[in-house]
């Protein structure tokens, strides 16, 4: 084997091996929790779950991973208008829609007023679309976006931090949690979503409804 060809077969089996480890490593994408055993069509769409979103993961909300048992995630905290600290304590109580967006984000600004128009609809005392921009450079920039797309109803959330993305196990943009009153994440999906579709009202009213009658 030349020393050309031999450097080659080197780089390709290092990449497949760093691809390896990234898929293992990152529970936050769009596979199925049951992908490693299975990873049928049935996972998909619920079928290795229970619970009040068994099965809405279809249509317009195929990509979105019902997690078998609502998972806990770690402190956080962002900022709202005008300065405000708003941590993962204070988001307990409700339904919410936690998406991580940037203004950069050509998906993004195509499902904004979706997002908007599910919080017209369906935000109050329990449930809220939390868009969580992480842009650089202070909430100025989230602020003239969601005006610009319209999304009047959405609150201009901030993280100043910078870490949210890396602490919620983000790993595509925008990526958009599903947390329950409890604070505990019920699903996932990582990519745009048509979030005024039919599907996704429907999981977003079984998630408000299980919340309301105390069910997990």
């Amino acid at each position: 084997m030349s020393p050309a060809t031999y450097a080659v077969a080197v780089a390709v089996a290092l990449l497949a091996g760093f691809g390896t480890v990234y898929w293992l490593s990152t529970p936050s994408d769009n596979r199925s929790d049951a992908a490693s055993s299975s990873g049928s069509a049935s996972d998909r769409t619920g079928g290795a779950v229970a619970g009040p979103l068994k099965g809405l993961n279809t249509g317009a909300m195929t990509a979105f991973v019902v997690r078998p048992e609502p998972v806990t995630l770690p402190d956080f905290a962002f900022e709202a208008p005008g300065g405000a600290t708003v941590t993962s304590e204070d988001l307990k109580g409700k339904v919410v829609l936690l998406n991580v967006w940037a203004t950069w984000c050509v998906p993004c600004r195509e499902e904004m007023p979706q997002l908007n128009a599910l919080q017209s609809e369906l935000g109050g005392d329990g449930f809220e679309v939390v868009a969580l921009n992480i842009d650089k450079g202070g909430p100025e920039k989230a602020e003239t976006f969601l005006e610009e797309t319209g999304a009047t109803d959405l609150k201009a959330y901030y993280d100043p931090s910078g870490k949210l993305f890396s602490t919620l196990k983000a790993v595509g943009m925008p990526t958009t949690l599903l947390i329950g009153p409890e604070g505990k994440e019920m699903g996932r999906l990582v990519g745009p979503a048509n979030w005024a579709a039919p599907e996704a009202k429907a999981l977003i009213e079984a998630a408000i409804g299980a919340a309301q009658s105390g069910s997990k």
